[in-house]
């Protein structure tokens, strides 16, 4: 099309026809122009199509670690709420509320209540790969880009907390570092002793005597009051917030 108005252009200066010349002049400028504005079509096209793609791919891949990261915050809630719930049976004990236990009872609530320590470790990989790239303005859901930006510093807070509870627990298990109490015992009677291999001991020591412990009892409600804390103002609204986070990936995920 351009060599035709370029033959075009020559034969009508050849005539000194200057104004058809300029006509036509003028329309090789105008299909140029148009040429350029459809290349550059193109290539936005392109550059949505790609960037859509690279959205996508992020989507699914942010819905993978979310959904991971809830499975494991359930079952972190569960425990949690386990220990909780074992540690206020104790402190009905230490208050003389309950009958006393029997030695292989009383194993098992601080076996169950302290064995397991509490941290939230979620699946973050991906979406510290798009924030640490700068690749998070590439999701276009504004709510969804705050939405994580605010998790990754929710996160930080609650490790923090998990570290204060972790400290109300060690203060309890403290207690059995001395040669008053002993953790053999409790290690006998739940089975934990068995399954590590070792023999139980065959005059054991009672650990009963921790029920008359202020100390014990302190530290105890101390732990009680930071798991019960843990739930109510941390675990619980990071669950609302992981559900949302997860509601708006799956509403954008074709």
């Amino acid at each position: 099309m351009i060599l035709f108005f370029k033959k075009l252009r020559q034969q009508l200066l050849n005539k000194n026809k200057f104004g058809r010349y300029l006509l036509y002049a003028i329309g090789e400028i105008v299909l140029v122009v148009i040429g350029i504005l459809i290349a550059l079509a193109v290539n936005n096209s392109n550059e949505k199509r790609i960037l859509k793609n690279k959205e996508q791919t992020y989507f699914q891949g942010l819905h993978d670690e979310f959904t991971t990261s809830q499975l494991k915050l359930n079952e972190l809630i569960a425990v949690n709420k386990r220990n909780f719930e074992g540690a206020k049976t104790l402190l009905q004990y230490t208050s003389h509320q309950e009958t006393p236990p029997t030695e292989r009872l009383f194993s098992e609530l601080l076996f169950n209540t302290l064995a397991s320590d509490i941290s939230f470790n979620p699946n973050n990989s991906l979406l510290n790969e798009i924030i640490n790239s700068g690749s998070l303005k590439d999701l276009s859901n504004a709510q969804l880009r705050i939405l994580l930006t605010n998790w990754i510093a929710t996160i930080e807070d609650i490790g923090k907390q998990e570290t204060d509870l972790g400290i109300q627990r060690e203060k309890v298990l403290d207690l059995f570092r001395s040669d008053a109490y002993s953790l053999k015992t409790i290690f006998d009677l739940t089975g934990a002793s068995q399954e590590i291999g070792l023999q139980p001991t065959a005059q054991p020591i009672s650990n009963l005597e921790l029920l008359q412990s202020q100390e014990f009892e302190n530290n105890l409600l101390m732990f009680a009051l930071s798991s019960s804390a843990m739930e109510a103002t941390h675990y619980s609204p990071l669950m609302n917030d992981l559900n949302a986070i997860l509601e708006l990936i799956d509403a954008e995920l074709e």
